[in-house]
């Protein structure tokens, strides 16, 4: 509407810019897109700092994004993790199609994160792991199905005897901030469920953590039915991890949120809510 009534004009005639040619076709498309949204997803964000919900800003805002792409409105049910147990989550989780766990730092909530993991992995509900999410899936998964009850990440107890996240060798003795890989770094997909939303073998995305998939375990874990679905280009590091068993269970050392753009939702935010529009159905 602005722009229909020469609104860039008068914007650049006002700051002495050259006026140019604003093309909207994209930014038309997207909005047809929202309006033709005819249905509702309701998605679990469970993390430890939703009181205050602009912590995940980044998280819900590709949630939306994923939205318009799927015909689907995005519903979030936000989740303490503090709150969350084995014996209350499918109370918790029980009317969502899809589970989130974000990324986040320290002890807090922790175990509450790893019982939404578990949830979604038995009962088959649509999971997407970022970061911390996919730490706590692989926790988990090595409690749960490789029998490790003590398994943790050495962030949160570093005497247990299956450290499954763990800092690489060489991190040991550096300080916080020299460990922590950040910024964008290049990934190789290998997963089957990363492949469909990527279409491509060589990504790139952006980091923001210390710790990593403790590689002494990969055989174990991919032997029990979860796969390594991404890595460094040099295979030393696991950058994502899914259960090809499940309709969609993934988790991403990552964080894809920061990618996302309204006009173009990130793949793997997309194929979230895709598998969660999906199980919306079967479960109604």
């Amino acid at each position: 509407m602005l722009e229909k009534s020469n609104f860039s004009k008068i914007v650049c005639k006002r700051l002495k810019l050259d006026p140019r040619v604003i093309d909207l076709a994209e930014w038309n498309k997207m909005l047809a897109r929202i309006d033709a949204r005819d249905k509702t997803v309701r998605i679990a964000l469970c993390g430890k700092y939703v009181q205050l919900h602009d912590a995940y800003l980044s998280v819900a805002e590709a949630l939306a994004h994923a939205g318009y792409e799927n015909a689907a409105k995005v519903e979030i049910k936000w989740v303490d993790s503090e709150t969350i147990d084995d014996d209350n989550a499918a109370d918790a989780l029980g009317d969502c199609d899809g589970i989130l766990v974000p990324g986040g730092f320290g002890n807090r909530g922790i175990e509450g994160k790893i019982s939404c993991a578990r949830y979604a992995r038995e009962n088959n509900v649509p999971y997407l792991g970022i970061c911390l999410g996919m730490q706590t899936a692989v926790v988990e998964f090595a409690r749960n199905v490789l029998g490790y009850k003590d398994a943790n990440s050495s962030e949160f107890d570093p005497e247990s005897a299956h450290c499954v996240i763990d800092l690489m060798p060489d991190q040991h003795g550096v300080k916080m901030g020299g460990t922590m890989r950040l910024g964008a770094y290049p990934c190789k997909v290998l997963g089957e469920k990363m492949k469909k939303a990527y279409g491509k073998d060589d990504i790139s995305e952006r980091h923001r953590h210390r710790y990593e998939f403790n590689n002494d375990y990969r055989k174990e874990v991919e032997a029990a039915g979860m796969k390594i679905a991404g890595t460094s280009p040099d295979g030393l590091l696991v950058e994502a991890v899914e259960i090809p068993a499940n309709d969609f269970y993934v988790g991403v050392q990552f964080h894809p949120e920061f990618k996302s753009r309204p006009q173009s939702a990130h793949p793997l935010f997309r194929e979230f809510v895709s598998s969660a529009v999906k199980y919306s159905k079967k479960r109604k």
